[in-house]
């Protein structure tokens, strides 16, 4: 779910329309996929085993939205992709750790915790990054790159800090990630180069396609842990509204610690606290247990409502003066 096209009026492109949609609903889908799979988890614990391919359909979505143009920041404005990538696999993994830590989490939810916070940015993060106001072309350019890095600073991060708590295959997860992120993303990228026009007619449809693959997958882990989210679903909840929380907010205080303008503060907040979760349950569930995808899975729906809250808030904030010549460098991009 990403941002519209500059060459559209945002207001009235069907792609905007859709994906604003698509954010706005997607947490009620989310939570009724999760109560009808608590209910009848024997129905659907048999989507446990689709899980992967579900995830590579939401990264081929991205791959889809994405232009080589996106990639353009990497080697115009260095400086804030490299500082918004850095915060995204320093902050969040170490406030999974302290979360964690903090709330005496059973082992697997500890794990699972870390691992939400190792992830890479969010796919729906670029959408409330120009709600927001925000730098939508940094948005789109991290949420790339921590992609592309994810195959690499997933596993190691996960095997540091979560592994302590539950073995990691390190390289059995960096394998997985290679599988269902890496290869679909650049066949997405291939596709848009080869069929421009067929993907642009496609593009409105895809933010619900994303969603419908992400409550899948919830559904999936929810079904599988059924018998154990009475006793751990406030403690979960606790542990994931806190560490989303903690990420808006420490990495806006990066951002300003950096002496970053007030686009990029916003755009450093919403990625570094907007996480790659339906990934991180997956992963979850292949490589330590179902209790331990449950996490990512209420992150899903957390991080879309809270970032939903974040978007309106600062949207009424008012921007500096310079935001005017700010703006000419963040205008959304095709993504």
């Amino acid at each position: 779910m990403t941002a519209p096209n500059p060459q559209t009026t945002p207001s009235t492109s069907a792609e905007d329309r859709s994906a604003r949609i698509a954010v706005s609903v997607f947490p009620a889908l989310i939570i009724v996929a999760a109560l009808v799979a608590f209910f009848l988890p024997g129905t659907f614990k048999p989507l446990g085993g689709i899980i992967n391919p579900l995830l590579g359909i939401i990264m081929f979505g991205m791959g889809l939205t994405l232009t080589v143009p996106d990639f353009r920041l990497v080697a115009t404005r260095p400086l804030p992709v490299l500082l918004g990538v850095v915060a995204q696999y320093l902050i969040m993994p170490l406030l999974g750790w302290l979360v964690a830590w903090a709330l005496h989490l059973p082992a697997e939810l500890a794990a699972g915790v870390i691992l939400v916070g190792c992830a890479p940015g969010g796919t729906s993060s670029n959408v409330v990054t120009y709600l927001a106001k925000g730098d939508t072309a940094l948005s789109v350019a991290m949420t790339s790159v921590s992609t592309l890095l994810a195959p690499l600073m997933t596993p190691l991060l996960t095997l540091w800090l979560a592994g302590q708590y539950m073995p990691v295959d390190g390289g059995g997860m960096a394998k997985s990630i290679a599988t269902i992120v890496l290869l679909p993303v650049a066949l997405g990228l291939v596709v848009r180069l080869l069929l421009p026009r067929l993907v642009a007619r496609a593009l409105p449809v895809l933010p619900w396609i994303s969603v419908v693959a992400i409550s899948l997958v919830v559904m999936a882990v929810v079904a599988g842990s059924a018998a154990k989210i009475v006793e751990a679903g406030v403690l979960v909840l606790a542990a994931v509204v806190l560490h989303n929380c903690l990420g808006y907010a420490v990495g806006y205080g990066f951002a300003v610690a950096t002496k970053q303008p007030e686009r990029v503060r916003r755009t450093v907040a919403v990625e570094v606290g907007m996480q790659n979760s339906g990934l991180a349950a997956g992963l979850a569930a292949q490589y330590f247990s179902p209790m331990a995808a449950l996490p990512g899975a209420v992150f899903s729906v957390w991080h879309n409502i809270s970032g939903a809250l974040l978007a309106a808030f600062l949207r009424r904030r008012p921007l500096p003066a310079d935001a005017g010549a700010d703006a000419r460098q963040t205008e959304p991009i095709a993504s």
